[in-house]
């Protein structure tokens, strides 16, 4: 078992109980009873769910926003620190969800994902159904999880990667056919009433808390959330309750107790526990926290050759023309999105010529056969870099028949200077595919960087990403290289320079300024909009 944190508290069994004092029922169970004929929005019950999709989590108190994930790897593109677990476990109806929102809420922190044991109910068999049906199965026992699937889609989530949750629906005692997706955790908070009951899941657990609750408080939530929100009748709800659930609290939820790092009496009305919590989780937060140098990594590959996974477009004098048009400063709007589209036009046809490509015999309309290729992977999907990179999803779309989409959304913190992750949107299964990375321009590569990190944790192999940019810089070319050595880097052009703004030099502009009409940077940035580091 894991140290006790050092807070104010009563030693109990090896635990810390937080605001103990004052342990009487805060709460009148009449006034949780819902009132006969009422109408009432019931309470959702808790589902996993990240808060990136969708990008914001409403509170009762405020919308707290899920923009700005900073990086959650290092300069060698892999991660360092996992993310940091909390277990929240007790009995059924003790508040573990409302106290889950609560430590959310106050962390303040972006990209935390709520990971629910509701979810991995196991399926049931015909027989199972049946009694299910009639309030004779026991949900409440340890067998009715599937810890197997518990851990992996906790190890993977603490590793960063992106991982498909069940859904299960409480009415038919069944998985629905649509499975989520979650990603992007900082922080996972995982509850429910067996989050203690496993040996190997205690172990991915860095914060143990049990929420404590009366069980006449319990009961009477229990039977309010059952009635109102599953459509069960008050009879078999006492049924379930009293030859399932109480018997299950006491056999195995109420002894892991001994095993949690903090006890929570009294679940969300214990403000003074949650406090403390959030204090404590925001001090391991900080120790985990990466802090980039653009600087060093700038020098850390002068005077390096160009990386052999590095392809630029020949420079001929008809592309070199093009180039000439649009860095310069009075090119006309119109002009500049003209010859911007004809130059991601080639760019994107010399990309594909990468592909991998396999013999196929056809015959002409002659009747004559034919040897020639045809694409051996699975499917293309492109992926732009928001706002700019989205300028050459039309040119992909105009070469490759029935391509998906997707978008990724980075910026750069103003008082940091590193790059965060605001929204992704990846169609499924992307695993499989090819993937073109599209950004206009890259400079330093930090965003580049953050976009295959996330390419790379949906699964898709580094050797299938494409990173396509109309202008790199050689600072740019070298970072995205040392940290993903099989991606392939194709591009237009690549200037040598960036100034100390980390802006390419001589550089294009902003192009997402210059090509969209929203000019608003007069010294000829190359930051993406919102301060976007390439």
């Amino acid at each position: 078992m894991s140290s006790p944190p050092a807070y104010p508290g009563i030693r109990v069994s090896g635990c810390w109980t937080l605001g103990a004092e004052g342990s009487s029922n805060a709460e009148s169970l009449d006034r949780l009873l819902p009132p006969v004929g009422a109408g009432r929005s019931p309470r959702k019950r808790t589902t996993s769910q990240c808060k990136s999709e969708p990008p914001l989590l409403r509170t009762s108190k405020r919308t707290i926003y899920t923009a700005g994930r900073p990086p959650w790897y290092n300069e060698h593109g892999t991660q360092s620190k996992e993310a940091f677990a909390i277990g929240l476990g007790g009995g059924s109806a003790s508040g573990k969800t409302t106290v889950a929102r609560m430590i959310i809420e106050a962390l303040d922190v972006p990209w935390v994902v709520l990971l629910s044991m509701d979810s991995f109910y196991k399926v049931l068999t015909r027989q199972q159904q049946e009694q299910a049906a009639h309030n004779n199965f026991n949900f409440d026992h340890p067998d009715a999880f599937d810890f197997d699937l518990i851990i992996s889609t906790l190890k993977k989530l603490k590793q960063g990667k992106s991982v498909k949750v069940p859904i299960y629906d409480f009415t038919t005692h069944s998985r629905k056919k649509d499975w989520k997706t979650l990603y992007g955790a900082n922080v996972i908070i995982f509850e429910g009433i067996m989050a203690f009951a496993d040996k190997t899941l205690l172990e991915l657990l860095d914060m143990k808390i049990f929420v404590d609750t009366d069980s006449d408080i319990r009961l009477v939530r229990r039977l309010r959330r059952d009635i109102s929100e599953r459509g069960r009748d008050i009879e078999g709800v006492i049924k379930q309750y009293n030859k399932f659930v109480k018997p299950a609290f006491d056999q195995y939820i109420q002894p892991t107790m001994r095993v949690a790092d903090i006890v929570v009496p009294r679940g969300s009305g214990n403000t003074v526990a949650i406090d403390l919590i959030v204090q404590h989780v925001h001090s391991q937060l900080e120790e985990r926290k990466l802090r980039w140098d653009l600087a060093a990594l700038a020098s850390a590959h002068q005077c390096h050759p160009l990386p052999r996974t590095l392809s630029v477009l020949k420079s001929t004098p008809q592309v070199r023309g093009m180039h000439t048009i649009i860095r310069d400063r009075e090119t006309s709007r119109d002009e500049f999105i003209f010859y911007s589209k004809r130059l991601m036009r080639l760019l994107i046809e010399h990309a594909l010529s990468f592909l991998p490509f396999q013999d196929c015999m056809v015959q002409t309309p002659q009747g004559q056969d034919y040897a020639g290729k045809c694409y051996a992977g699975k499917q293309i999907t492109g992926v732009s870099i928001l706002r700019a990179g989205e300028t050459m999803e039309p040119a992909l779309r105009a070469v490759c028949k029935d391509v998906r989409i997707g978008t990724i959304l980075i910026q750069t913190n103003q008082l940091t200077g590193e790059p965060e992750l605001h929204y992704l949107r990846l169609p499924k299964d992307i695993s499989d595919d090819h993937v073109i990375l599209m950004d206009c321009t890259v400079s330093t590569g930090a965003a580049a960087m953050m976009a295959v990190r996330v390419l790379l944790d949906h699964d898709v192999p580094e050797d299938k990403i494409f990173l396509l940019s109309l202008l790199m810089a050689e600072m740019g070319v070298h970072s995205v290289a040392y940290a993903f050595p099989r991606v392939r880097i194709i591009t237009t052009a690549v200037d040598k320079r960036v100034n100390d703004l980390f802006r390419i030099i001589p550089g294009i502009g902003n192009f997402g300024d210059r090509y969209f009409g929203t000019d608003a940077v007069p010294d000829g940035s190359d930051d993406e909009e919102g301060g976007s580091t390439g």
